[in-house]
């Protein structure tokens, strides 16, 4: 059964006090009372009534100023107020209209016009309670929905670039794969036929001394001896090339890999190392920069259970925007000056308290304090059209918080640069090894 509602009468005649109290207790309601402004103004501080009924004549605070103060608290505001008074002037009602109050009540008191005002006010004010009530849940509701469809979008969207980017990037590898395979298998037997027709040469010149002028004069041409001697050269150059581009596509392929069911361990080096790789012709010198230098300062990370190829996609965002801001920071200086004072991006990592921190710093333009608030949210962007979708970040934090429990924040200073703090919770690895193992071969 709920309490009876409370209501504060206000009056400075002991009389009229006690002739409305008695009415309302008679009627069932709780009553407090307050013979003057000062005190019912204390007196609702402490326990808030559901009704004030106030005199318009008191000493001191009048009933007017009363009003005007509960009105002007937050707290006390959506009260009603019943002006009692025995001015019946239009000037005076509408004066307590103004300043709040929802009606009046004229002395002397009719005892039913009392109940009824009472009564169709306190209805009033918990019809206003519910309906304030329904929209507060209504609102949360819209909120959550809204919440629940922004995180849907990045997901999906996120979802089909690592689709695309991963289909992009595998096929290339494989396709890379080809011709490399080929190159390689054929290097070593190239180098062994090299080496037999050069020891085919030597065994000739050993047995013909004396060549004919004409055959003299076609070695002398191609010059046989830096031949012998570049040759070898030339073909341990190939070597090395194949080995390199045997990198980029594990590279490309570590960057791409399918994530499964369950996060992995994954060694977090290879993924930014890897990031970089695929960044590598935005990171070149070009007509009107110096090339933009990466500084790894890499700490003694264990491998990481994550999501490998969502964790290898927060560090293109990052590192993409990274470079985003320095273009953008040299925006008015010449090719002389940026050299003076390059382009930087500092990546770090390191071990702290179970976590696996990755600080991607650069030395651009840094965030306004008015800006830094919004860059995670979803669709914000400050490039132009064309340029940023302002989904980059928001999905970068969705991966690293919603995905990997761990936080993603940034720290910058306008005119001196970002830093972006990634942090990975580290879990005891060993017991899912064989399952870890497993899932990569499936990849």
């Amino acid at each position: 059964m709920s309490s009876p509602e409370l209501i504060l009468v206000v009056d400075d005649t002991p009389a009229n006090l006690e002739v409305v109290c008695e009415t309302l207790s008679d009627a069932g309601y709780e009553v407090a009372t307050a013979i003057n402004g000062d005190r019912a103004l204390k007196r609702v501080q402490a326990y808030p009534p559901d009704l004030i009924l106030l005199d318009v004549q008191m000493p001191g605070i009048d009933g007017f100023e009363t009003c005007k103060r509960l009105k002007a608290d937050p707290k006390t505001a959506s009260i009603p107020i019943i002006f009692m008074t025995a001015l019946s002037d239009a000037d005076s009602k509408v004066k307590g209209f103004v300043l709040g109050a929802v009606d009046y009540i004229t002395k002397p008191f009719q005892e039913q016009e009392v109940l009824a005002r009472v009564k169709t006010h306190l209805q009033l004010r918990q019809l206003t309670k519910n309906l304030e009530q329904r929209v507060a849940e209504q609102t949360a509701d819209l909120e959550a929905a809204l919440t629940q469809l922004q995180q849907s979008q990045l997901h999906l969207v996120h979802t089909e670039k690592m689709s695309a980017l991963g289909n992009l990037v595998a096929g290339v590898a494989h396709e890379i794969n080809n011709p490399l395979c080929f190159i390689a298998g054929n290097l070593k037997p190239a180098q062994d036929y090299i080496k037999d027709l050069f020891q085919l040469i030597e065994l000739y010149q050993k047995e013909l001394p004396y060549p004919s002028a004409s055959l003299q004069e076609f070695v002398e041409e191609i010059d046989l001896e830096y031949l012998q001697e570049d040759l070898p050269k030339l073909i341990d150059s190939m070597q090395e090339g194949v080995e390199r581009i045997h990198t980029i596509s594990t590279s490309l392929r570590n960057f791409s890999r399918s994530d499964c069911d369950r996060p992995i361990p994954y060694n977090i080096h290879d993924g930014i190392d890897s990031t970089l790789l695929i960044l590598k012709h935005r990171l070149k010198a070009n007509e009107s920069r110096p090339e933009i230098q990466v500084i790894t300062e890499y700490g003694d990370l264990p491998q990481v259970e994550c999501f490998a190829g969502q964790l290898n996609q927060v560090f293109m965002n990052v590192l993409a925007n990274a470079i985003d801001a320095l273009e953008e920071s040299n925006k008015g200086r010449s090719f002389a000056q940026i050299k003076a004072n390059p382009n930087q991006i500092t990546v770090k990592t390191q071990l702290s308290e179970s976590q696996a921190v990755i600080r991607i710093e650069d030395n651009g333009i840094g965030i306004t304090d008015a800006v830094k608030p919004k860059i995670f949210e979803h669709l914000f962007t400050t490039k132009g059209v064309g340029y940023g979708t302002g989904i980059g970040l928001a999905i970068a934090r969705q991966i690293v918080v919603q995905k990997h429990s761990g936080t993603l924040e940034v720290n910058s200073t306008l005119g001196q640069g970002t830093e972006f703090v990634i942090s990975i919770p580290v879990k005891d690895l060993a017991v899912k090894d064989i399952q870890a193992t497993i899932c990569v071969d499936a990849a």
